[in-house]
């Protein structure tokens, strides 16, 4: 029998060396397959040039992929994240605006080496180079570890909550894309744009309601509702909320390597009954 597409075990939000995950695009979609995901998006951070490798590897193992992208966005002062899913990656205006999201990476990064040196971690921007597959994009995660293979912390857990969150000395705030341009993106590629894991942002419940709003406003059409870092509590809220403002559910990990991630691939809780799965454009 068919799977219905409520059925089917999507995970539409995963990360590969490309950006801060640890796998590569194609072993990336190998562990998919060995876990049993059965719709796998590569969304990594600004950046597709891990979609033709992760294709023709799903194509191989007969798994159905969707072309992703996660965007960094800077709104009410708070960093959100935005997921394209089905973006054709291609696409001149999503390729001009993801190079200028990078653009400020290597700067910021170099700020958050100066601001660890300064506690008394030198040589940190080099250590972290070394774990970025990809040199523009190097992150707070690179750095992490970094200072977990050189014993300052046990694990990148304990690096962010130490040196690299606001207040801390590694942390550099970052201005990232509008919520406007990154969801215009997306569209512009024919992409379904996904609000990530919503239940992440400190935001207030106006910040919040402000947030909703000005997505669905500007083309977005999905909360990513059932994630790892979301309680099942979190779930039934978030499922409540894209009902009233009429959006789709998403589903995904955030999985970024087996030592690192709070969930496997597929390993999270399904989208609630009685609200429209965004992969239905996909399967």
């Amino acid at each position: 029998m068919r799977l219905l597409p409520m059925d089917l075990n999507a995970d539409l939000h995963a990360h590969s060396t490309t950006s801060d995950g640890t796998l590569a695009p194609a072993d990336l979609v190998a562990r998919a397959k060995a876990q049993g995901v059965e719709l796998l998006a590569l969304t990594d951070h600004d950046e597709l040039g891990g979609l033709a490798q992760a294709q023709a590897a799903a194509a191989q193992l007969g798994l159905p992929f969707v072309p992703g992208v996660e965007i960094s966005v800077t709104f009410a002062h708070h960093t959100v994240h935005i997921v394209g899913l089905g973006v054709d990656a291609a696409s001149e205006p999503l390729r001009a605006g993801l190079a200028q999201v990078r653009s400020g990476r290597m700067r910021r990064a170099q700020e958050m080496a100066d601001g660890l040196a300064r506690v008394g971690i030198d040589g940190a921007l080099q250590g972290a180079l070394k774990f970025a597959g990809n040199l523009d994009l190097v992150s707070r995660t690179h750095f992490a570890r970094h200072l977990v293979e050189r014993g300052v912390c046990s694990d990148t857990r304990e690096v962010f909550g130490r040196y690299l969150t606001e207040g801390r000395p590694g942390y550099v705030p970052h201005r990232w894309a509008s919520l406007k341009d990154a969801v215009g993106w997306i569209v512009a590629a024919g992409g379904a744009p996904v609000i990530a894991h919503p239940g992440r942002y400190r935001l207030t419940p106006t910040e919040e309601w402000a947030l909703l709003c000005e997505f669905r406003e500007a083309g977005g059409v999905a909360l990513e509702v059932a994630t790892s870092v979301h309680t099942r509590e979190q779930v039934r809220r978030y499922a409540q909320v894209a009902l009233e403002f009429g959006f789709e559910g998403s589903r995904g990990s955030d999985f970024h390597g087996p030592n690192e991630s709070h969930a496997e691939l597929g390993r999270v809780h399904l989208v609630p009954d009685g609200l429209k799965p965004v992969w239905h454009r996909f399967v």
